[in-house]
């Protein structure tokens, strides 16, 4: 078997196709046939070793996060999947691999595909979808009624939180580039700016849940947004922010961490049509390499770019 994987840390120029071989499932495990997988910021920040503290200084490592396919195998304890099953989700953080024709995952990390939902778009759903889930439900405990602001509403995290925020009755505004007002607003965002020529901090509005899912604003701008009571979530988090977080209730740092379910609710959302991340490109495995080195330097394609194992 094939996948994308690199030999230290550091920049692309490291990642190469190679063979591997597949280990055994766990405890809590399973084993699945890669059909697509989808590429993410995630996958190059730790081939560049921004997690090493958590990822540690084991060679060769696997790259990539989402993917979508086949089990193949199963731990002796797992119960909610079969072999055979079609499933979407993401792969162990500190081991990596979607970019592979087979990984092994947590059995929690992994939800059945909705049978009307295909494995290319299924392959999409896992980070934005738990990362916007996080933020939303799991932090700010998004109610019914309150009026969010989304930046960066257009990226694949953003446009997963604006739908997961009105699968819950809030109100969606947001920030874009010029260029994807029109796809945001076609979302469903009640008011979008772009953040190329409006200064966010000064807008008249004021929110009860602000989500920086472009991870650009800064921490006294997001907090001057919110309406009292408000919560500011933070996709760029670091110690300081962790520190500052345990006395002041408005900041909310976020770390993806999935869940059987949410993956269970996006799979739901999607098969009912009100959860989709859009497509913008999709490649072999064996070009794959070229296209995850254009968006690591800053490549926009307008939608997620997929790389199908088959």
């Amino acid at each position: 078997m094939k996948r994308i994987q690199y030999s230290r840390y550091g920049g692309p120029e490291l990642m190469r196709v190679e063979d591997f071989e597949l280990p055994a499932v766990g405890t809590g495990e399973v084993a699945v046939r890669v059909k697509f997988a989808a590429i993410n910021p995630i996958d190059w920040k730790l081939r560049a070793g921004q997690m090493k503290i958590v990822t540690g200084r084991t060679f060769p490592r696997a790259m990539g996060m989402d993917f979508s396919g086949i089990v193949t195998a199963i731990g002796s304890d797992v119960t909610r999947l079969k072999i055979g099953d079609a499933v979407f989700g993401l792969a162990k953080f500190k081991q990596s691999g979607a970019f592979g024709q087979a990984v092994v995952t947590k059995d929690t990390f992994l939800a059945r595909k909705p049978d009307n939902v295909s494995f290319e778009d299924a392959a999409c759903l896992g980070t934005p979808g738990v990362t916007a889930w996080n933020g939303l439900i799991d932090k700010a405990k998004l109610r019914p009624g309150q009026h969010v602001f989304i930046n960066g509403c257009a990226g694949a995290v953003g446009e997963a939180a604006v739908q997961i925020a009105q699968l819950f009755g809030a109100t969606v505004s947001g920030s874009c580039s010029a260029h994807d007002m029109e796809r945001a607003r076609s979302l469903g965002v009640k008011t979008v700016y772009d953040y190329r020529t409006t200064d966010l901090s000064k807008i008249a509005d004021r929110f009860d849940v602000v989500y920086d899912t472009a991870a650009k604003l800064t921490l006294s701008d997001g907090m001057n947004m919110l309406s009292k009571g408000g919560v500011f979530l933070d996709l760029n988090p670091g110690l300081g922010k962790f520190i500052r977080a345990t006395f002041d209730r408005r900041l909310k740092p976020i770390i993806g961490s999935p869940r059987a379910e949410i993956l269970e609710k996006v799979a739901e959302a999607a098969g009912a049509g009100k959860f989709k991340i859009p497509i913008a490109k999709t490649v072999s495995l064996d070009s794959a390499i070229p296209l995850i080195g254009e968006l690591e330097r800053g490549h926009k394609l307008g939608g997620k770019g997929v790389v199908a194992m088959e």
